[in-house]
């Protein structure tokens, strides 16, 4: 019986302590997520977005789905990043996720423009 409660207090501390990470890691990172659209308005199904850390200069990429979906994960709350999607020479230009927009997961909408002709 003592070992069956022992076993017990050490899963519920186990537990407890795992609680605690999970809620460290999430007030230090947050998702991005939007959807990528052609001049049209149209969803672009693989379209590249590229999510770059300013402070780093890392660079991560998502190939879209059918959707014109794309998210990224695991990004700190103290970093700005910028993004940007690129399909067939179309670009959206850059758009900025400021460390001064406290969304857990906020959701930017990348815009495809026809390239200027010369």
């Amino acid at each position: 019986m003592k070992l069956l409660t022992l076993i017990l207090i050490a899963a519920v501390s186990l537990a407890a302590q795992e609680t605690k990470k999970e809620k460290r890691q999430a007030a230090t990172e947050r998702i991005v997520q939007g959807t990528v659209s052609d001049a049209d308005g149209n969803f672009v199904n693989g379209a590249a977005v590229q999510l770059k850390d300013k402070r780093t200069l890392q660079v991560r990429s998502f190939i879209t789905q059918d959707n014109g979906g794309y998210h990224f994960s695991g990004l700190k709350v103290d970093n700005d990043y910028d993004l940007k999607a690129d399909y067939k020479g179309m670009t959206s230009g850059w758009k900025t996720l400021s460390v001064f927009d406290t969304r857990k997961e906020p959701v930017i909408n990348l815009k495809l423009e026809k390239p200027e002709k010369k």
